[in-house]
């Protein structure tokens, strides 16, 4: 338990400087959080294909759609709805939109003219045509995160009307569409693709990173659903030690800390592995946090900026190699930044989504490291659609100029500061999949109990 205790005379300080500035601190965090939220969700609302409301990878760069940033943004249109940005009817027209293509795009074993196979989705998808982009592979992760926001969005629209009936059918058709139990190829743990041209890929999904959801959601399925004691086999991978002051179950980019617990509310209840370890995975996400952001403070390799409020690894573009003079640091394009004790990327780039992911697991240090970023760095950093997508201040060019700003926005890293502010001020998105059936199964089945899962609902 934290306990805050307020001196006196450091409160009447705090209200004398509230006084001046016409705000308080909290006044300040809100409305900073209102503004990035629109701006993000934005982002989403605007730059979804009209036709078929795919969402691209990227974006001013002109790029094909991911399926991942395609869930995400079904999601950001229920925060849409919840604070008031678009109305229920257009977030609905939009989503039908969008299930209705997804639904009906082909699949089959075929390497052209498809979108998917056995209810997966290939990881990118053409823009106009939604079909497979080049070779990329049928992603199960990716699938995931896709079904999770349709999942959410069936629990959302909800009402008695042909526009919202046709949303459930439509997500709850994608969803038992997905053969999970084939993914599994006859393994104890999930692969994490397939290619028509080899067969599956022989990486396959073992514990701690973003996978959860992925398990949790294969678990639940009633139509091909997975054996429960995938979950254990998934646990026994866990890699529990103590890094940067915190002890917890490591994975060095945030995302894998953020992505699951975007959809699922995991404060309060516990499957074995976290009832040994007397804690939960909302507690290890916090730890996570801190010992990322901890990372960044000591800064043992001296990039340029880090600081108390300028952290956060995590995967994110990069500057490249490209015209840079400096000849000790091997600069990256795009590449899972992360510190723990196993893993550690790191080039000097940070990306605002670290933190942003994070937001309800420690506002106290998130919401003033985003602050810090966008006063520091400005329009550099921060324009219409809120945060780029990263930054590097170790940057030297050849020209003298220094520090490098990326250009672009991705899908996979806006929609974590939407969904995770939502979470972080109402539960919004946590509280809808609390509802939905095929969540709460798949918890139950890999053995989750306790705080909301055991309590009913309507």
């Amino acid at each position: 338990m934290r306990i805050r205790i307020i001196v006196p005379c450091v409160a009447i300080l705090c209200f004398f400087n509230a006084c001046n500035t016409g705000k308080t601190t909290s006044d300040a965090s809100t409305g900073f959080l209102d503004t990035l939220s629109r701006q993000t969700f934005n982002w989403f609302w605007d730059v979804a294909s009209p036709e078929n409301g795919q969402i691209p990878d990227r974006w001013p760069t002109k790029s094909f759609s991911s399926i991942a940033a395609t869930g995400f943004g079904l999601s950001t249109y229920l925060v849409g709805v919840d604070q008031g940005y678009i109305t229920r009817d257009q977030a609905a027209e939009r989503t039908l939109k969008t299930l209705r293509f997804l639904y009906r795009l082909p699949q089959s074993d075929s390497a052209t003219g498809v979108a998917g196979h056995k209810g997966f989705f290939y990881h990118f998808l053409d823009q106009q045509t939604g079909l497979r982009f080049q070779q990329v592979e049928l992603s199960t992760i990716d699938t995931g995160l896709l079904m999770a926001g349709i999942l959410s969005a069936q629990s959302f629209f909800d009402q008695d009307n042909d526009s919202e009936k046709q949303i459930r059918q439509l997500a709850d058709s994608l969803y038992r569409a997905v053969e999970w139990d084939w993914a599994m190829n006859n393994r104890n743990v999930m692969t994490m693709g397939w290619h028509p041209e080899h067969g599956f890929i022989e990486a396959t999904w073992q514990g701690y990173n973003e996978g959860m959801i992925l398990y949790i959601l294969a678990l639940g399925s009633p139509t091909h659903t997975i054996p429960a004691e995938t979950w254990k086999t998934w646990t026994e991978t866990y890699q529990w030690t103590k890094y940067q002051g915190q002890e917890f179950v490591n994975f060095g980019p945030l995302f894998g800390h953020q992505y699951s617990q975007m959809y699922i509310d995991f404060k309060g209840i516990q499957d074995e592995y976290m009832r040994g370890k007397k804690i939960d995975y909302f507690e290890n996400s916090r730890r996570a946090t801190y010992a990322n952001r901890q990372y960044c403070i000591t800064n043992a390799a001296g990039f340029v900026g880090y600081d108390k409020n300028i952290w956060g690894l995590t995967a994110c573009d990069g500057p490249g190699n490209n015209n840079k003079s400096n000849p000790n640091v091997a600069f990256q394009g795009y590449n899972a930044r992360g510190a723990s004790q196993f893993y550690l990327q790191d080039d000097g780039t940070i990306a605002p989504t670290a933190a942003g992911g994070s937001i309800p697991f420690a506002p106290e240090i998130c919401i003033p490291a985003l602050q810090e970023m966008r006063a520091r760095y400005g329009e550099k950093l921060y324009g219409k659609y809120g945060f780029k997508d990263a930054f590097n201040l170790s940057i030297q060019y050849k020209d003298g100029t220094t520090g490098w700003y990326d250009q672009d926005q991705l899908g996979i890293d806006q929609g974590p500061i939407v969904i995770q502010i939502a979470n972080h001020r109402n539960k919004l998105i946590w509280n809808l999949m609390k509802k939905n059936q095929y969540v709460r199964e798949g918890l139950k089945k890999a053995g989750f109990t306790g705080g909301w899962l055991d309590q009913q609902t309507k």
